[in-house]
C-alpha cells in the first residue's frame, strides 16, 4: 500500500464542519441576542464575534490542510515548549470568572488550553508512533506517556480547570489503545488516576457542589443546582418539536452565559428533539468521516493524528450535551463549532485542517 498523495479534497468531512459551523451561528445569536442587548447594548455583539474567529479559523484550517502532517515530526520541542509558554503566561495573568485561563492579546483574549488539546494528541501520537515496537513494555507505554503530557495536564489543572485534562487524559487512553500499549497497562494508569481526579474533586467546594448536584439535581435548584435544573426544564419545556427558533425562555436572563456551555438546553428548547436529534447526528456523522480517515492513513502517526483529533472533537460534544441533561456532573466544556468561543472554535478548526490534510494522503493499492 502506497500513499496517494494527490487525493481528492475530503469536502464531506468540510461540509458536516461547515454545516456545524453555520448552526452554531445562528444558535449563538439567538442565545445571546436579548442578554448582549441588556448587558452591552449590542443584540449582535456575540454574533460579531464568533463570526470574525469562524473566519479566521477557516481560513487558518484551508492553510493548514496544505502542510503535509509528517513535518509535524520535526517540531515536536517547539510545539511542547510554545504549549507549556502559552500555560504559564496564562497562570500568570489575571483571574476571569475565577480561573487563570486567558492570555490577551489586544482586544482578543486567547485560551491556551484549547490549543494544548492538539498539541499533546501530536505529541502523543509521534511519540508512540516512533516507540511502536517498545510500546509493550511498561516504561515505554506507560511510564513515559505519562511524562510527557504530565507538565500540561498539570499547568491546565492549576487554573483551575479539571474537565479538560480529563478529556485530555481519556483520549490519551484511547490512543495507547490503538497503539497496541497492553490493557492492564492502560486499566493500570486509569486506576492509579482516579485518586487524583477523586481528591480535585474535593478539594474545591463547587466542585463537591457539582456532584451533588449531578446526583440530585433539583436538590438546591435556587441556588449551586441552578444552572442545572434551568436546563433539565428547558429540555423538557422543547419536546419533540421545539417552541421554535428564538422562543426560548431559558435565554430570557435564567442563566449568567445562556451562549456558551449552555447552549444546548436553549437549542433543545426552541427546536426540540428533532433539532437535538439532527445536532448529534451531524456530530456521528463527524466520528464517522475521522474514523475512516484514521483507519486508512498511510503510516500510524497520520492514523494516531486522526483518531486523536476525531475523538477530542466528538467527546467534547458528548460531554456537553450529556452534562447539560445531567447525565454527566456541569463542567465547562464547550460544544465544538456550536458554543461561543473564539479559542475553542480556531482550535477546533486547526485539528480539521489536520484531518483534511491526512485525508488527502490516503492508502491506495
Amino acid at each position: 500500500m502506497a500513499p496517494e498523495k494527490n487525493s481528492p479534497f475530503d469536502f464531506s468531512l468540510l461540509s458536516i464542519v461547515l454545516i456545524l459551523i453555520f448552526f452554531g451561528l445562528i444558535m449563538i445569536y439567538s442565545a445571546s441576542a436579548i442578554w448582549a442587548a441588556q448587558r452591552l447594548g449590542q443584540s449582535f455583539y456575540f454574533l460579531k464575534r464568533q463570526l470574525f474567529w469562524a473566519i479566521f479559523g477557516v481560513t487558518a484550517m484551508g492553510l493548514i490542510s496544505r502542510i503535509d502532517y509528517n513535518r509535524y515530526r520535526e517540531k515536536i520541542l517547539p510545539i511542547l515548549s510554545v504549549t507549556v509558554i502559552g500555560l504559564l503566561w496564562a497562570l500568570l495573568g489575571h483571574k476571569v470568572g475565577g480561573a487563570r485561563r486567558w492570555i490577551k492579546i489586544g482586544p482578543l483574549g486567547i485560551e491556551p488550553s484549547e490549543f494544548a488539546k492538539i498539541s499533546c494528541i501530536v505529541i502523543l501520537s509521534y511519540y508512540l508512533d516512533k516507540k511502536r515496537s517498545r510500546l509493550r513494555s511498561p516504561i515505554a507505554g506507560l511510564l513515559i506517556p505519562a511524562i510527557l503530557l504530565s507538565p500540561i495536564i498539570f499547568l491546565i489543572s492549576k487554573e483551575p480547570d479539571l474537565g479538560t485534562p480529563v478529556l485530555i487524559f481519556t483520549v490519551a487512553l484511547g490512543l495507547l489503545f490503538a497503539a497496541g500499549v497492553k490493557l492492564r497497562h492502560i486499566l493500570a494508569l486509569l486506576s492509579l488516576s482516579i485518586p487524583v481526579i477523586a481528591y480535585e474533586l474535593i478539594r474545591f467546594p463547587y466542585r463537591r457542589a457539582r456532584i451533588l448536584n449531578f446526583l440530585s439535581p433539583f436538590h438546591d435548584a435556587k441556588n449551586t443546582g441552578y444552572q442545572l435544573a434551568q436546563s433539565l426544564i428547558a429540555v423538557g419545556r422543547g419536546g419533540v418539536f421545539g417552541q421554535g427558533l428564538g422562543a426560548s425562555n431559558i435565554k430570557l436572563m435564567y442563566l449568567p452565559t445562556p451562549h456558551t456551555d449552555f447552549i444546548f438546553p436553549i437549542l433543545c428548547e426552541e427546536l426540540g428533539l428533532l433539532g437535538a436529534v439532527g445536532l448529534i447526528g451531524l456530530f456521528v456523522f463527524f466520528a464517522i468521516k475521522g474514523t475512516q480517515i484514521a483507519k486508512n492513513a498511510p503510516n500510524l502517526f497520520g492514523s494516531l493524528l486522526a483518531a486523536g483529533i476525531t475523538w477530542l472533537i466528538s467527546l467534547q460534544a458528548f460531554f456537553n450535551m450529556a452534562m447539560s441533561i445531567g447525565l454527566l456532573p456541569t463542567k465547562g466544556i464547550p460544544i465544538p463549532f456550536v458554543s461561543f468561543g473564539g479559542s475553542s472554535l480556531l482550535a477546533s478548526l486547526i485539528g480539521v485542517g489536520i484531518l483534511l490534510n491526512i485525508s488527502r494522503q490516503t492508502k491506495t493499492s
